[in-house]
C-alpha cells in the first residue's frame, strides 16, 4: 500500500524534475567539464614548459628538486603544484566573474526593485483604482 508520504515525495521528485533544474544542472556540468579541460590543457601545454625551462632544463623533468640524487621516484615537482594552483585559481576566477558576479548583480537588482506583495497591489488593480477616481472626480464637478 503506498501511503501519502510517499505520494508527496514522488510528487515533489516529478515537481523537481519538471521546473527543469535537473536541464539546468546537466548543462553546468557539462560546460564545467568542457572548461576543466579547456584549463588543464593551457596548464600542461603552456604553464608547465615555462616552468619546466625555468627549472634549467637538460635531464631535469620538470622545476623542482631530487631528494636522492639519480633517483627519478624521489624528484619532487614544484612545477606541477604551482600548476595546478594557478589552475584552481584561473578555473576560480572564470566561475567567479562569468557566474557569481553576475547572478549576484541580478539578485541585487531584484532585490532593489522588490516590493511585498501586501504593500503593492497588481498592475491592474492600481489601473482600475485610477478609474474609479477619475469617475468619481468626474461625477462630482458641476455640470453646464
Amino acid at each position: 500500500m503506498v501511503d501519502s508520504w510517499e505520494i508527496s515525495v514522488l510528487k515533489g521528485f516529478k515537481d523537481f524534475v519538471l521546473r527543469g533544474n535537473i536541464i539546468e544542472l546537466a548543462v553546468a556540468v557539462v560546460i564545467g567539464t568542457a572548461f576543466a579541460a579547456l584549463v588543464a590543457g593551457f596548464t600542461e601545454n603552456i604553464i608547465n614548459p615555462v616552468l619546466a625551462a625555468a627549472g634549467g632544463g637538460g635531464d631535469i623533468p620538470g622545476f623542482g628538486f631530487a631528494i636522492l640524487a639519480g633517483d627519478a621516484s624521489t624528484f619532487v615537482n614544484v612545477g606541477n603544484v604551482i600548476a595546478a594552483i594557478l589552475q584552481f585559481l584561473i578555473t576560480a576566477a572564470v566561475v567567479y566573474f562569468v557566474f557569481v558576479l553576475p547572478m549576484n548583480k541580478l539578485s541585487e537588482m531584484r532585490k532593489r526593485n522588490e516590493i511585498p506583495a501586501e504593500d503593492a497591489p497588481a498592475p491592474d488593480i492600481e489601473l482600475l483604482t485610477e478609474i474609479r477616481d477619475l469617475l468619481r472626480a468626474q461625477q462630482q464637478q458641476p455640470r453646464l
